[in-house]
């Protein structure tokens, strides 16, 4: 005897409709083709829709951190690990860079094209999840938000990990998915390569891999004697291949923990919600129409017929994956300050899979849903920015007026490598910290302690008194009258210093200004300058 239609749709994944369905026409010639090709055409037409959005602002100017970045991999990779030990990163996405500048250059375009692969890929690779995991709607329904996403369209266009985070967190997430719901084992190699290139990639990687082993437990607590005999055994093979593959790398990992924080950032309260509708989903407009699709499609999942489904397991895995994730973000933030809308990147794929199961149940309202989401992530001015600092300006300016030896000076430490990018060669930098001998990096080993201990009356006047007569000083100071991201530790310092270092500059009566730059502020979204070129007398 056959299974009634309710039970088949039950044991599938399926759950029966409560809202009428949402089928759209396709023509004749087109519905004769070939599965493949027809899904084929469908990623391509995205993909290049996508591609067009995504490269608006390809020859965008840089930030500190995309000089940061570009500064370190221009280095010989076998120097890279000790720089990084210095800077508080992994070293994957600098060797990969290194790679492709040697390659492609160090420009702006160039080094963006980077991500903008890594952000392009997880187009097709979203397809696939939503398929393998659920069902081909799915599957196009997902293809078409990592398309429109605009956490991946804004970090496609900066040369930092971001895009390669949420391209490794997409296939760390159905490794997981696949290993553990499905038990096919042979996606724990997935699952395990993916933390563990995350894991040498971002340090969010680890909150990742703390979520998926909490979403493990859930699962084990769930099962039954057989199956947890089994949980265990594939998960003893996947967390410790994982521990074994970043032992190397995990002594400089404990070195950068104990001196290298973020005290520019402070802790996060209750704000993540608002956060993630404007920083990762692309704005309220957006936010609202899929999370009312997402929760009708979701219902079914959570309290109806279908809520002990593989569906609805995978719904709750995804669930566990951006929850935790968060989470252990947010608390260890509360000790060491590490949350920043852009450290999302691993879980932006758990978030965009879990809305795509909701929306592709929710008949005609995910399809409202999605043209709302298209027709405002089409224009990514609303929340990309082209103008990330105006240092270009400031070099094309005073630039061509500075000589061999003449002396820079940066307000901001950490801006030093991003006047270094831009500025002429054959120049001698400082921050208002000391001398830099390198300025194609941030030496962050203790700055907070070295930045109080830098007193400006001590370590400038040896600076003013190497300058000979005739040489020039350009002095690059941060605009900070916006006090809403000048709170932090750090950022206080910064502040502090830069009036203290423009004050004394500003009266030294050898040193002559000659010129002021930018003359035309364009408005930068990340972080601003003013710059005052001086000629000592």
């Amino acid at each position: 005897m056959s299974a009634p239609p309710e039970a088949e749709a039950e044991g599938s994944g399926e759950r029966p409709r409560t809202l009428p369905d949402f089928h759209l026409w396709v023509p004749a010639p087109i519905a004769r083709l070939p599965e493949w090709l027809r899904v084929t055409g469908f990623l391509l037409i995205i993909g290049l829709i996508s591609l067009y959005v995504r490269t608006r602002f390809l020859n965008g100017q840089f930030w500190m951190d995309e000089a940061i970045a570009v500064g370190i991999a221009s280095h010989h990779l076998s120097a890279i690990p000790g720089i990084l030990r210095m800077d508080g990163s992994p070293p994957l996405y600098y060797v990969l860079l290194h790679f492709w500048m040697d390659a492609f250059g160090n420009t702006t375009s160039a080094t963006h094209a980077m991500s903008i692969v890594f952000g392009m890929l997880t187009i097709p690779a979203g397809y696939w999840a939503g398929r393998t995991l659920l069902d081909k709607r799915t599957g196009m329904v997902a293809a078409v938000m990592f398309a429109s996403s605009a956490f991946i369209t804004q970090y496609s266009q900066e040369t930092r990990m971001y895009s390669l985070m949420a391209l490794l967190g997409l296939l760390a997430t159905v490794g997981f998915v696949k290993a553990f719901v499905h038990r096919e084992r042979r996606y724990a190699v997935l699952f395990v390569l993916a933390e563990v290139a995350m894991l040498y990639t971002h340090a969010w990687g680890i909150f990742f891999g703390g979520a998926s082993f909490i979403a493990l437990v859930l699962l084990y607590w769930r099962g039954d004697a057989e199956f947890r005999q089994s949980l265990i055994k594939d998960a003893a093979f996947s967390y410790g291949a994982i521990v074994v593959l970043f032992a190397p790398w995990l002594p400089t990992f404990l070195y950068q923990a104990g001196h290298t924080a973020a005290p520019w950032d402070t802790s996060p309260r209750f704000g993540a919600p608002i956060q993630i509708s404007r920083n990762v989903l692309g704005g309220d407009q957006v936010t609202a129409p899929l999370v009312i699709a997402a929760v009708v499609g979701l219902w079914e999942l959570v309290i109806g017929h279908s809520r002990r489904s593989q569906a609805a397991k995978v719904m709750w895995m995804f669930a566990a994956l951006l929850t935790f994730t968060l989470a252990l973000g947010w608390v260890a933030s509360q000790i060491t300050p590490a949350w920043v809308p852009r450290y999302f990147a691993p879980v932006v794929p758990a978030m965009l899979l879990l809305i795509a199961i909701g929306v592709a149940r929710s008949g005609i309202v995910g399809v409202v849903a999605v043209i709302f989401m298209v027709f405002f992530l089409s224009h990514p001015s609303l929340y990309s920015f082209p103008h990330k600092s105006d240092m270009q300006q400031i070099a094309g300016e005073l630039g061509p007026m500075l000589h061999r030896d003449d002396l820079v000076i940066v307000g901001q430490p950490e801006s030093v490598p991003l006047a270094y990018y831009y500025l002429p060669g054959h120049l001698r930098y400082s921050s208002t910290i000391g001398p830099v001998k390198d300025p194609s990096y941030m030496d962050w080993v203790n700055a907070q302690q070295r930045y109080l201990d830098a007193n400006p009356w001590r370590v400038l006047p040896p600076l003013l008194n190497s300058l000979k007569k005739g040489q020039q000083l350009l002095f690059i100071r941060p605009l900070t009258e916006g006090l809403v991201n000048w709170q932090a530790p750090w950022s206080v310092l910064v502040r502090r210093r830069s009036a203290q270092w423009s004050a004394i500059i500003a009266a030294d009566k050898q040193l002559v200004p000659e010129a002021v730059a930018p003359d035309d502020y364009l408005g930068a979204c990340c972080i601003a300058d003013s710059a005052i070129l001086y000629r000592k007398s």
